[in-house]
């Protein structure tokens, strides 16, 4: 049986196929490669609704933040602390720890008093503080954050975990598990263990060890491109398969460290097919008896299904469990989020 990552290099040809002049148009109208604004089609259906998320692509997300209530003293105190500064900030419907902030403040996001005293983290975004909410951790649990620099979804599980139970925070990079400690420390977590590894390498080293794992995995971040426009011509038709590729390892490796029956949400930061279902019916072939499972629903969130078919290619009646969102019908950013359980 062909993998996933070999049917969708096949696919190519129909993807090819189907840049039609009004698809090279629109294209270049908005600055994107061909072959991206091809596969928007197929995702979304028509023209119309493309050219509205190429639309909501131009701006980028509200700025967001989240209260930290591991060193905040209460949300309520920190709004009165920034709009003291200037900003508005409006309350998400599914937390009430995370507000949109609107205004010009006299002081950046990132420099003030409340900030530095680890009061809130700063997302680009407000969908990327769903998936901790999703995963559903709790003061007792193990928990795996499998990719976890920079660390805003590390540290919001460990607030979540009102810093008790364990939480194993993973990276491979150097680098970025300096910025994750630093900001790990600046937010008063203290149940976190920083690991600088391989996430692929975590099942050899801890085994079935955790109830619940979060793999929000690099990607090409096409759901990010308001933030990074670049990202319109960056990546070619390979790197995303490779992409994918890589991808696919992570989330088996992250099956495998999860307790039988254990929850694994999977997210990325992009709306490619390839990074979401494809990845996920590949890992359910290397891990039998994994499945989807329902998200449980969050306030005010009205996700798109995941895709059960792409060019032709069936992945299953499973995928409508998984989400999507989109930043002209979701006002955040792209996301693929998707809920696992692991095998008994």
């Amino acid at each position: 049986m062909r993998t996933y990552a070999e049917v969708l290099r096949g696919l190519w040809t129909r993807v090819k196929e189907s840049i039609t002049p009004e698809v090279k148009e629109l294209a270049e109208s908005f600055g994107y490669r061909p072959y991206m604004v091809a596969r928007y089609v197929e995702l979304l259906g028509g023209l119309g609704e493309v050219r509205e998320l190429l639309e909501a692509f131009q701006s980028p997300p509200p700025p967001t933040v989240r209260c930290n209530l591991l060193r905040a003293p209460s949300c309520g105190l920190l709004v009165e602390r920034l709009e003291g500064l200037g900003y508005s900030l409006e309350r998400v419907p599914w937390s009430d720890r995370v507000f949109v902030v609107g205004g010009r403040g006299s002081v950046s996001l990132g420099a003030t008093h409340e900030f530095l005293l680890g009061w809130y983290y700063l997302h680009r975004g407000p969908g990327a503080t769903i998936p901790p909410l999703l995963l559903g951790a709790g003061p007792s649990d193990r928990v795996l954050d499998a990719a976890a620099a920079p660390g805003g979804k590390a540290s919001f599980l460990a607030d979540l975990m009102r810093n008790e139970g364990v939480l194993v925070a993973v990276e491979v990079s150097r680098a970025r598990v300096g910025v994750l400690r630093s900001n790990l420390e600046r937010l008063g977590v203290r149940n976190a263990v920083v690991e600088r590894m391989r996430a692929e390498a975590v099942p050899s080293v801890f085994g079935r060890f955790f109830p619940r794992v979060l793999l929000d995995a690099p990607c090409t971040g096409e759901g990010l491109i308001g933030i990074d426009p670049l990202r319109k011509v960056r990546t070619s038709y390979e790197d995303l398969i490779r992409s994918h590729e890589r991808q696919v390892r992570l989330l088996v490796a992250a099956l495998n460290s999860a307790s039988p029956g254990g929850a694994v949400l999977y997210t990325v930061c992009s709306i490619a097919p390839e990074e979401g279902e494809a990845v996920v019916a590949e890992a359910l072939r290397w891990v039998p008896g994994a499945r989807v499972v329902r998200a449980p629903r969050l306030p005010g969130v009205d996700p798109a299904p995941g895709v059960t078919e792409w060019f032709g290619v069936e992945f299953g009646d499973w995928a409508r469990h998984c989400w999507r969102l989109y930043p002209h019908t979701h006002g955040t950013e792209g996301f693929f989020i998707c809920l696992l359980e692991a095998p008994q």
